[in-house]
């Protein structure tokens, strides 16, 4: 049994004739910067998301990066971010000069503990003008709690989505649960892009027309610079691909909760696995199918042995990367660190089987059993 941990070209393969339609309308109007496909799809997107704007930019990471630039947010000021998540995340408030504050998580979740939040606000040396919580592995974070520890603060709420297309909270889908929500279009995410792309969605007009200007080297007009900008602007050919996939994504959703259910009966009775919670009011897209389990490299090297593709999405908090020091000192943010130890991504991806799920499973509670 040989299963990938992502099959992109299964995918493709299904759509192969529509995106090769979508690449040459696009090379046939030659609209290779801004132009109607971008056009399409930022209003197609943000439909979906429900909200009014939606500005494509290059990668995820420029969202996060333009979305508090546009925010306001800079030098002296402080952004609260999960001591748990991908680097860009926080490699974004480094980028707009302003100063992390890290928090902890939920270790059922794995998204920032709004009680963690509140007592870490306290801690800021600079005034908290935004706090960044991520969505992580297509589980939405307790945004309504989150949501009233900001509001208390005067702080702006903007969501990392980067693994959460289509996820909703209390039937509101991510994207319009925050003042601003920053998407990444990497080819794996649930709707991916066939490179590098990126979105912020907002309900702000004010908000929609700064980033425009921002992505675009601040233009207002031709070679009319109103503002300091940078060049992060979504290609025409990514726009027109990812308006193939658009339509698609309930559909994709739906599979991969449906596979995370199986999962779920295969593994609930296997000793030492921990199964990633779903919180209160929200629904899950299942990015990426989580557990955790104490020998998780051991879990890892076993189902290698086995052609089973497992991943660890991340093995070091935050606070202990070396990029990023003086955020915190090891034990400042246990659950965060327990998670690095412990966490492991099983296969997930819509034309995954269920037969091999049920492998997977079976090879999972052989090693629990210890063969």
């Amino acid at each position: 049994m040989r299963i990938p941990g992502a099959n992109l070209r299964a995918q493709h393969e299904a759509l192969r004739a529509d995106l090769l339609a979508a690449f040459a309308r696009v090379l046939d109007a030659s609209a290779f910067v801004h132009g109607a496909e971008v056009e399409g799809f930022e209003r197609e997107f943000a439909a979906y998301c429900g909200v009014a704007h939606a500005v494509g930019v290059a990668n995820g990471t420029d969202a996060l990066a333009l979305a508090l630039r546009a925010l306001g947010v800079g030098r002296g000021d402080s952004v609260a971010v999960p001591a748990f998540t991908f680097a860009a995340t926080v490699e974004a408030v480094y980028h707009v000069g302003a100063q992390p504050l890290l928090v902890d998580i939920d270790p059922g979740t794995f998204t920032l503990d709004p009680e963690a939040f509140r007592r870490c606000v306290g801690a800021a040396t600079s005034p908290l003008r935004a706090v960044i919580p991520v969505h992580l592995y297509g589980q939405p974070a307790a945004m309504d709690d989150i949501i009233a520890v900001a509001a208390a603060q005067g702080c702006a709420v903007i969501e990392d989505a980067a693994q959460a297309h289509g996820a909703r909270y209390h039937g509101q889908r991510t994207g319009g649960l925050g003042t601003v929500a920053c998407f990444s279009f990497y080819p794996t995410k649930n709707l991916g892009a066939l490179g590098d792309a990126g979105a912020v969605t907002t309900r702000d007009g004010g908000v929609a027309a700064r980033l425009r200007l921002l992505r675009d080297h601040g233009q207002s007009g031709k070679y009319e610079h109103a503002i300091v900008g940078f060049n992060s602007r979504l290609d025409g050919v990514q726009a027109a691909l990812l308006r193939v996939k658009l339509p698609h994504l309930d559909r994709w959703n739906a599979c991969r909760q449906s596979l995370a259910a199986l999962y779920r009966r295969a593994l609930s009775a296997v000793p030492g696995i921990t199964l990633p919670a779903t919180a209160a009011g929200g629904e899950h897209v299942y990015h990426l199918f989580v557990v955790r389990c104490a020998d998780r490299d051991g879990l890892q090297a076993h189902l290698a042995a086995h052609g089973i593709a497992a991943a660890v999405h991340y093995p070091h908090p935050l606070h202990l990367q070396a990029a990023f020091p003086g955020l915190g000192a090891p034990g400042d943010f246990p659950a965060a660190e327990a998670a690095a130890r412990e966490v492991l991504a099983l296969p997930l991806y819509p034309e995954l089987s269920e037969e091999a799920v049920a492998g997977i499973g079976e090879t999972v509670a052989a090693w629990a059993r210890g063969g």
